[in-house]
């Protein structure tokens, strides 16, 4: 299997800049106290970093919001995950625990003020692919059991025909979720190399670091860009 972006994205956002983590084998039931302060902290961290900013303009947030204009997303109606987290929080609300992988996921990602995904390899039947939705895709939206086609045009994450994710890193698909029984996951990170590359090395290191440390597994890091846009996982 591999993880593949369109070649044409780079036509639209040359900078595009992907980590990849996957890891298999992960014992997801297991309780780790540690992981769970880091989840309590970092969000106390975010809300003392950005109760006060104007989150449409911190230059962490920009690229997002500038790209998925170019996209033809409008960035105020659908705000890219990082951005709608932030918000959350800087509001004094909170992100639930889920369970102990999109815990771990959730951490780095507010950490790093990155969008990452944490998704379930099993349930994607082909290659996962960055790409232009097509006549046929379906998306079951996170919490829902009915189906919805995404527009012509709009930047995905799928497998097959399924998608994974919609209007590029705005909202996650009910189908490959990540559960407590969930044991492989695959789990994207989006950047853009000039402005935030650093950054998206750091927290996919970090990831795998923090995975091989607590579960003793295997975690496989890759970065995507125009030049390398596809890597086997």
């Amino acid at each position: 299997m591999k993880f593949i972006i369109e070649d044409r994205l780079f036509d639209v956002l040359p900078d595009l800049y992907f980590g990849v983590v996957v890891a298999k084998g992960i014992d997801n039931t297991m309780l780790e106290d540690g992981l769970l302060a880091d989840f309590v902290a970092a969000q106390k961290n975010v809300e003392e970093r950005f109760a006060e900013a104007d989150l449409k303009n911190d230059p962490s947030i920009t690229p997002y919001r500038e790209a998925f204009q170019t996209l033809g997303i409008n960035p105020n109606k659908f705000r890219c995950s990082i951005e709608a987290l932030i918000k959350r929080i800087a509001k004094g609300g909170r992100i639930p625990t889920i369970n102990t992988m999109v815990d771990l996921v959730n951490t780095i990602s507010l950490n790093n003020v990155l969008p990452m995904g944490c998704h379930d390899i099993d349930a994607f039947d082909s290659d996962i692919w960055v790409r232009y939705a097509r006549e046929g895709d379906v998306f079951v939206p996170f919490g829902s059991e009915e189906e919805e086609s995404p527009d012509a045009g709009e930047v995905v994450y799928a497998s097959g025909n399924r998608i994974k994710t919609r209007r590029w890193i705005w909202r996650q698909s009910e189908i490959g979720k990540a559960v407590e029984g969930t044991k492989n996951f695959f789990m994207p990170i989006d950047g853009f190399k000039s402005q935030n590359g650093e950054a998206v090395v750091k927290a996919a290191n970090e990831l795998a670091k923090t995975i091989v440390d607590t579960f003793g597994v295997e975690a496989k890091v890759a970065f995507l860009d125009r030049e390398n846009p596809s890597v086997e996982i």
